[in-house]
């Protein structure tokens, strides 16, 4: 039985948690695409907190350009607040997108915003 979108992504994402485990020290980077915004957050696992998050989401910088264009503000917008947090090392959670498009414009940025992963 072939599975829709939705579920073919969740059943990805299942999979990848099983790997993808984030700390304090190590949080977890999470990335939530939607069909007009693109949202990111550093996760700590151990606690269920989040320690920092950036969105597309009303944000000046990334109302008046395309989608691929608002995950790399996204992207360097989080790698930035991190800083301030002090966290400089993540693990990436692709959340059961693919590594294409958005998600690896984000991730590109973030990287270049000085996050390592």
């Amino acid at each position: 039985m072939a599975l829709d979108k939705v579920n073919r992504r969740i059943k990805i994402k299942r999979r990848i948690r099983k790997k993808v485990f984030g700390t304090a020290k190590l949080p977890r980077l999470t990335v939530f695409r939607s069909n007009k915004q693109i949202y990111a957050q550093l996760i700590d696992d151990l606690t269920g907190t989040t320690l920092a998050s950036a969105s597309s989401y009303k944000n000046k910088d990334a109302e008046k350009v395309n989608k691929v264009s608002q995950a790399s503000v996204v992207g360097k917008l989080v790698a930035e607040k991190a800083k301030i947090v002090g966290i400089e090392t993540v693990v990436f959670d692709r959340n059961g997108y693919l590594y294409h498009g958005r998600v690896k414009a984000l991730a590109n940025s973030a990287r270049e915003g000085g996050l390592k992963f």
